[in-house]
C-alpha cells in the first residue's frame, strides 16, 4: 500500500516541499514517481539527515551499526525473503536505469514476473531478467563464501548480458571509448594484466571495507573488461563483496547517476576517492538502518 506526499508529509511532521526532494533524491525507499506525483510505501522509514561531518565518523558509525547487526539474533527465512523482494525489483530497475533501460519500477517489478511491456524492447526485459538472475547467482555465491577471481566476474558478466550471447563472459578485443568521462579504459591487451593485479590488489588490501570496495569498483570501471555490461557487473561485484562481510547489498539509485559518474572522474582527475567511498556509505548506512529496524520490532 502506498500513501501520497501530503499523508507522509503529515505523518513525518515535515513539508511538502521536503518529501518531494526526498523522493527526488532517492531517499525514501520504494517511493516511485507516477505522473506528476509520488507514490511512497505506507511502512516506509522517515530519512534520517544523511550529513556527517567526516568520511571517518560514518565510517565509525558503519562499523558500530554492523557489530551491533552481528550480535541480533538471525533474519528469519520470511523477513529474509520479505527484504529480498523488496531490494531485487528497485535493484534490477536502477541498475539497468544508469545505463539506459528503459523500462519503469513497476515494469520492471512486471518482467520479473514473467510478463511482457508492450512497446518496450526485448532487450530491456532481457537486461531485466539476467540481472536478477545475475544477482541470485552472486547470493549462492555469498552463501558458499568463494574468493572473488577472473572466472567468477566473467560468469556474473555472461548472466547480466542476456541479449549480447556473443560477447556474454569473455574480455573485449577492441578499444573503446566513454563519452563523457575523464578516463580511457585501458587497450584490450592490457586487460588481462591489469584484471590479475587489481585483484591481487584487492585481495592484499587491508582498508575499510567501504574504501577497499570504492577503490576497487572504480579501477575495474576503468579497466572496462567487457564490451558492454560493465557497470552492471561492477556493481553486482561490490554486492558480493559486501554481502560476503555480512552486510546488507546496496542499490545505487538512478536519480543518483549524476554523483556517481562525477565520483568517477573526482578519482581520476583529482585523485579523490571520498567522493565514491562517501556515496557507498551512505547507502550502506541506509540499509544496515532497515535491517536493524526489523530485528528491533
Amino acid at each position: 500500500m502506498y500513501i501520497t506526499v501530503k499523508q507522509a508529509a503529515e505523518k513525518w511532521g515535515i513539508s511538502e516541499r521536503r518529501i518531494r526532494v526526498l523522493c527526488t533524491q532517492g531517499k525514501i525507499n520504494g517511493a516511485y514517481q507516477e505522473g506528476r506525483g509520488w507514490k511512497i510505501p505506507i511502512d516506509a522509514e522517515k530519512p534520517a539527515d544523511g550529513r556527517y561531518k567526516s568520511k571517518e565518523s560514518i565510517l565509525l558509525i558503519i562499523d558500530k551499526k554492523k557489530k551491533e547487526l552481528d550480535t541480533r539474533r538471525p533474519l528469519t527465512e520470511g523477513e529474509v525473503a520479505r527484504l529480498d523482494e523488496e531490494f531485487v525489483v528497485e535493484y534490477t530497475y536502477n541498475s539497468n536505469a544508469i545505463e539506459g533501460n528503459t523500462l519503469t519500477l513497476r515494469e520492471t517489478d512486471l518482467v520479473l514476473r514473467g510478463l511482457t511491456i508492450d512497446k518496450k524492447p526485448l532487450k530491456d526485459h532481457m537486461e531485466a531478467v539476467g540481472h536478477k538472475e545475475a544477482f541470485d547467482y552472486v547470493k549462492e555465491l555469498v552463501k558458499d563464501n568463494i574468493p572473488l577471481s577472473e572466472n567468477i566476474i566473467k560468469q556474473i558478466h555472461f548472466l547480466v548480458l542476456a541479449d549480447k550471447k556473443d560477447d556474454r563472459g569473455v574480455y573485449r578485443r577492441v578499444p573503446v571509448r566513454i563519452m563523457g568521462a575523464a578516463h580511457e579504459p585501458v587497450q584490450p591487451y592490457l586487460i588481462q594484466p591489469k584484471m590479475e593485479q587489481l585483484l591481487i590488489d584487492f585481495k592484499n588490501s587491508s582498508e575499510h571495507i567501504v574504501t577497499k570496495l570504492a577503490r576497487f569498483h572504480i579501477e575495474f570501471e576503468a579497466i572496462h573488461p567487457f564490451i558492454d555490461g560493465n557497470g552492471r557487473t561492477g556493481r553486482l561485484l561490490v554486492n558480493l563483496e559486501l554481502m560476503k562481510e555480512g552486510y546488507p547489498p546496496i542499490d545505487i539509485k538512478y536519480i543518483d547517476r549524476l554523483a556517481y559518474y562525477n565520483a568517477f572522474d573526482e578519482y581520476h582527475v583529482k585523485h579523490n576517492l571520498s567522493a565514491m567511498e562517501n556515496l557507498f556509505a551512505k547507502y550502506i548506512n541506509e540499509r544496515l538502518d532497515k535491517y536493524l529496524k526489523i530485528l528491533h520490532d
